[in-house]
């Protein structure tokens, strides 16, 4: 990484951030084709899982080359400076680097699908998601769900800390910053 005084090794900061963000993006791709596809997903053990239709592009970029790109970032703000270049953007994004794998097997993929609903719905379902609903559901299309995990050999972390009293804000000029 070249910004080396922005690289963030706390482990703790990563796997909450990466618990708690909502969206992250799959990088695949397959002859110079790159494609990059927004996910909701769910960080468990290590591995980043996701679901999707059991065929489409996706499923056929990952068949054809299974390693890929996993992005989650997010905006803390803009860091305000009477000199612009000096004018930044508060943040933390991680990166993590692996390959794909199908999950096959139904224990797995039914508590991978359970993590995502306590992630996006907690506490709707009365009860825990059965094994027969993960197995015998299918989409409107016709489509079984197919749950992905990413094993991820690689993290890398970069922010840029916000200072609180250098946000910016509407309203907030150029002469409010300056002394006098």
């Amino acid at each position: 990484m070249r910004m080396k005084q922005m690289i963030c090794q706390d482990e703790e900061k990563i796997n909450t951030f990466l618990s708690e963000v909502e969206t992250g993006y799959l990088g695949l791709s397959i002859q110079d084709n790159p494609y990059i596809v927004p996910l909701n997903y769910v960080w468990h053990e290590g591995c980043i899982y996701f679901h999707g239709a059991s065929e489409g592009k996706k499923i056929d970029m990952i068949k054809e080359n299974s390693n890929a790109t996993f992005v989650v970032s997010e905006n803390h703000g803009t860091i305000a400076n009477p000199i612009p270049a000096k004018t930044d953007t508060a943040y933390l994004s991680v990166m993590l680097f692996g390959h794909v794998e199908l999950v096959d097997d139904l224990t797995e993929a039914t508590t991978a699908m359970q993590y995502l609903l306590n992630k996006y719905v907690p506490g709707y379902y009365p009860t825990a998601l059965s094994q027969n609903h993960v197995d015998r559901y299918r989409s409107s299309m016709g489509s079984k769900t197919t749950v992905f995990k990413l094993v991820v050999k690689t993290i890398t972390a970069k922010e840029n800390v916000m200072v609180e009293e250098k946000k910016y804000y509407k309203g907030r000029e150029m002469a409010m910053d300056i002394k006098k």
